[in-house]
């Protein structure tokens, strides 16, 4: 066999390679959000996202004491995973209702997306000043310590007091093994 012939055979592997990566590639590739985007029930596409965004910050440009189009606009952000523009649609939901416990958890949560932990931890403790009991902010709560501060006792008190309100629940369930599998020092 010559040269050529084996040039034309390695070169037709490498082609054929490729080009079977990008039929499968092309054909298994939807219009899809990353992973780590959280698209509620019927939410639509990114494309929809935008439309909506586009919307929603005209309607507060108009209507800036509008909670609820403020909160949704938080809401799309968050979904959107774009935490900043998030944290300062909370902010202006909280301008107008500062006990609002949703609102200060959701905000809370992307706090710890910007790795502000402790403006995170305060939002949840607020949120439980509020309203004692609130499970999501002491989920959230007992996360950043546990995963972010490795503060595992204080993610133990928090998440022991989360199962005095609900025990059953798949929240629970998590939280109970989390709680099993947790070192017994604290990672200070």
């Amino acid at each position: 066999m010559s040269k050529d012939n084996i040039l034309l055979i390695v070169v037709a592997v490498i082609v054929g390679f490729l080009g079977g990566f990008l039929v499968l590639n092309l054909s298994s590739h939807k219009e899809e959000l990353p992973a780590n985007v959280s698209v509620p029930q019927g939410a639509g596409s990114p494309m929809d996202y935008q439309k909506r965004i586009a919307e929603e910050e005209k309607l507060v440009a108009q209507d800036p004491k509008n909670a609820q189009i403020w909160n949704q606009l938080g809401n799309d952000y968050f979904d959107t995973d774009q935490p900043q523009k998030a944290v300062n649609a909370y902010a202006k939901v909280l301008e107008l209702q500062p006990r609002n416990v949703n609102t200060l958890t959701d905000q809370g949560i992307m706090y710890r997306k910007l790795r502000w932990y402790d403006k995170a931890i305060e939002n949840f403790q607020k949120a439980q000043e509020i309203q004692p009991g609130h499970l999501q902010s002491l989920y959230n709560l007992g996360i950043v310590y546990a995963a972010d501060l490795k503060q595992m006792e204080k993610a133990r008190e928090v998440w022991t007091k989360y199962l005095q309100f609900d025990s059953t629940s798949p929240t629970a369930q998590q939280i109970k093994s989390e709680l099993a599998n947790m070192p017994k020092e604290s990672g200070k």
